[in-house]
């Protein structure tokens, strides 16, 4: 079955992101309001080093009122490709430049709500340029040993949908 948007209408914007309302047809003929939220493309990057270790920051989310390890992450900006938004990113919250870098995979976290695509990359290596410029974004950036994910994420220590994705791809790549 297959919804259709008609039409849609903003109703908030800033420039990080639109609120719309939608009308959509139903398969049965059927109309709703559908209210959506069109963001930006998010950028991700990483790096594992030669012990299979991988780069992950420590983090608090208010919105949640969660902690848990994730990846650099953060919009592209105009004008700015997803890989270099990714090693930005990741030069910025964590201190570490990354190598060459490898498209991980893409995913829409929450694909009901919001048209966000999160692409995720990482390098087999990065070269460590000092304390990040946005440190404010993360308690601690650690190595952490890539065979420890999977119960990492069974323990609910990377509560992000993307970043838990990202870290079983990342584990299969490499020890699967």
């Amino acid at each position: 079955m297959q919804w259709t948007n008609l039409s849609e209408k903003t109703v908030y914007e800033n420039g990080w992101f639109k609120v719309n309302r939608a009308d959509v047809a139903l398969p049965d003929g059927r109309h709703l309001d559908h209210f959506l939220i069109r963001l930006r493309p998010v950028a991700v990057a990483t790096a594992v080093n030669e012990a299979n270790e991988v780069l992950m920051l420590w983090r608090h989310r208010f919105i949640t009122d969660t902690w848990g390890w994730e990846f650099a992450a953060g919009v592209v900006e105009d004008g700015e490709s997803v890989e270099t938004a990714a090693a930005r990113e990741m030069e910025e919250e964590t201190g570490w430049r990354p190598g060459p870098l490898q498209h991980l995979l893409t995913v829409e976290p929450s694909n009901g709500l919001t048209d966000a695509r999160h692409h995720l990359y990482f390098a087999d290596d990065a070269t460590y340029i000092g304390e990040p410029t946005d440190g404010f974004e993360s308690s601690r950036r650690e190595w952490i040993p890539l065979k420890l994910a999977p119960d990492m994420i069974a323990r609910g220590e990377v509560p992000a949908a993307n970043m838990a994705a990202g870290l079983l791809m990342l584990h299969h790549l490499r020890l699967g």
